[in-house]
């Protein structure tokens, strides 16, 4: 299902809601608490792929069980196979030619191939963010949330890390002067934070 554009009326609309949130945000949490991203991203830049340490460090950075029977699944399996299938996730979410949501869409169709990644968003998000952390954003259920709570449609269906890059490929596009130099990562961080500090039903 195809996502309808986010229209500029509608961006402007959110985005005193996002630039409030992520102030909070930085005013709450430590800047060291995305060390563990980022140098994850620069290992990925250098070896062009992630591997099961990294997505082991990944998964406590998201904080993300490890007491399910995929992580024994993935930790089963040989890392070149892991860092072949992420080499070719980031080959995919790092193709500049590509609208961001399609290439979210491919990226993400590549890492369905790991354990982890079949059923929801939230691993495999972080595994491209980490891919490529300028272009991609991390989804989960409290993104979902707040996305919700700021009247943006995001429907569960089939493709949903592609229609939740293509909104905040909206949102970027139709930016708030204030929010010029913001990443999607800086947008999925401003949701993350209202949608800890919403209510969930």
């Amino acid at each position: 299902m195809e996502s309808t554009p986010l229209t500029a009326i509608e961006a402007r609309r959110v985005w005193p809601s996002l630039l409030a949130a992520r102030a909070s945000y930085r005013a709450a949490v430590s800047p060291a608490y995305d060390e563990v991203l980022w140098e994850v991203a620069q290992r990925a830049e250098d070896t062009g792929s992630l591997g099961k340490v990294d997505i082991g460090a990944l998964m406590v950075w998201k904080r993300l069980s490890a007491r399910t029977a995929w992580v024994a699944e993935l930790m089963g399996l040989p890392d070149v196979q892991i860092r072949s299938i992420t080499a070719r996730a980031m080959e995919a979410v790092r193709e500049m030619a590509e609208p961001r949501g399609e290439a979210a869409r491919k990226g993400r169709s590549i890492v369905w191939e790991l354990p982890g990644c079949r059923t929801g968003d939230a691993l495999a998000s972080t595994l491209l963010t980490a891919a490529a952390p300028h272009r991609m954003a991390v989804y989960d259920r409290r993104a979902h949330h707040a996305l919700t709570s700021l009247g943006l449609t995001l429907t569960d269906d089939s493709g949903r890390y592609s229609r939740y890059m293509n909104l905040l490929d909206g949102l970027l596009t139709h930016a708030d002067p204030l929010a010029a130099d913001w990443t999607a990562r800086e947008i999925d961080i401003a949701l993350y934070w209202i949608g800890t500090s919403t209510p969930m039903r």
